[in-house]
């Protein structure tokens, strides 16, 4: 009897399209998938096999998940662990892994695409600008889930870098005063809510009307802060020297300037 690995797969930001190949095959492969319930639409799922058992995780307990993939892991059967986003990014996979590697139970990570570049597509922005921000940083506001004192937005936000804050929606009267502090009021900000998913919703404000724009609309969850000289507007950026004539590299010898 073969023992298969069990697999981590990152089922992307909700567009069942943004799933990696090597993630679908993982899904078709799978006799059981244990998915994030609460986060991961049911369309992501119909990569599965009709034949694969599902089961939502959302009001499971770690020994619960763990003991279902092992036991059908021994059973010889292809156990798929489907999370939201990329299981390394808030994918509370880290305690799965322990206890999987003290059972000795071999395991693989597939990665995902995170709802941070899927709301960059949809904002169609480069987060990265040659001399103006060559730095992103994915992080959240404190909450409930304590962040360690050297991690705290307030530090964060004095670089000044581009910043996608995530799991921080319930927050926003919290953060919008420090961000004021770092980017100022007028800093342009946006709210992407549900990023990639059909009822996709993007809202474009400053950081002066995040809290307000917030409770406007609704948002309590699911929802990304994005800030950053990506969306403010600068009609005279300095272009790639990737593409300059002038511009030797590896692969091209840049043209003489006459």
């Amino acid at each position: 009897m073969t023992n298969y690995p069990i697999k981590f797969v990152g089922a992307g930001p909700g567009d069942p399209e943004l799933i990696t190949v090597k993630g679908s095959r993982a899904l078709q492969q799978a006799d059981l998938i244990i998915y994030a319930g609460s986060l991961v639409p049911d369309a992501v799922l119909h990569w599965a096999g009709h034949d694969a058992r599902r089961i939502s995780s959302a009001d499971m307990h770690l020994e619960d998940i763990v003991d279902s993939m092992t036991q059908a892991h021994f059973n010889g059967l292809q156990v798929v662990r489907l999370h939201s986003g990329d299981p390394s990014l808030y994918g509370a996979i880290f305690e799965q892994i322990s206890a999987l590697e003290k059972a000795r139970v071999p395991f693989e990570i597939i990665p995902g695409v995170t709802a941070a570049f899927a709301a960059a597509a949809s904002l169609q922005i480069e987060y990265t600008l040659p001399e103006i921000c060559q730095t992103l940083i994915l992080t959240r506001a404190q909450g409930r889930t304590p962040v360690p004192d050297s991690e705290h937005l307030q530090s964060l936000a004095s670089h000044k870098a581009a910043m996608a804050i995530y799991l921080s929606s319930g927050l926003a009267e919290q953060v919008q005063p420090i961000l004021q502090e770092a980017y100022g009021p007028r800093a342009r900000a946006a709210i992407v809510h549900r990023a990639s998913h059909p009822d996709e919703k993007i809202i474009r404000t400053t950081v002066s009307d995040l809290a307000w724009q917030m409770q406007e609309h609704g948002i309590k969850g699911q929802a990304l802060i994005i800030i950053g000289a990506a969306l403010e507007d600068s009609p005279q950026r300095p272009a790639s020297r990737l593409y300059d004539p002038q511009f030797t590299h590896g692969f091209r010898k840049g043209r003489q300037e006459d």
